[in-house]
């Protein structure tokens, strides 16, 4: 993600989440050395780019672990997520990963039969992770070390 694209990720985070995080959260991301935010964009007609998703991600010694995942609500269902799963993983593999974790909510069903289809495994919960209503986070991980993903 370049700087000009700190609106667009904003703008999919808002559209996506119930507790988005501000413009200002994605450009502190940018300061990070360990910090990653990937992003999928199409040309639009008069030949700009739109991002239409996006991925948030640390790499801490051997793990990476996803923030988030969110893609524009006009282009969903065209397997996008799996594009930017498929990336993080060999981001992953690349920089001799040994883990992907990621928290996400309990009610969260679309996403969490996307991670299933990578082979990520349920192995905990975070009761009420989410303060703006107190909802469940489900923890998944993937072990690379296991053939994963």
């Amino acid at each position: 993600m370049t700087p000009a694209e700190l609106d667009r990720v904003a703008q999919i985070a808002a559209a996506s989440f119930t507790a988005p995080w501000p413009r200002e959260v994605f450009a502190g991301e940018l300061e990070r050395d360990w910090a990653h935010i990937d992003v999928l964009w199409e040309r639009a007609t008069d030949g700009t780019r739109l991002v239409t998703a996006y991925c948030n991600y640390w790499l801490v010694h051997d793990e990476v672990h996803l923030l988030s995942i969110a893609v524009a609500p006009d282009r969903r269902r065209r397997g996008l997520a799996v594009r930017l799963m498929e990336h993080l993983l060999e981001f992953a593999r690349r920089h001799s990963g040994r883990y992907v974790t990621l928290e996400v909510r309990r009610s969260n069903e679309a996403a969490i039969e996307l991670y299933r289809a990578f082979g990520f495994e349920a192995v905990g919960y975070r009761p009420r992770y989410y303060a703006e209503d107190k909802e469940d986070a489900v923890l998944m991980t993937l072990d690379l070390r296991q053939g994963g993903g």
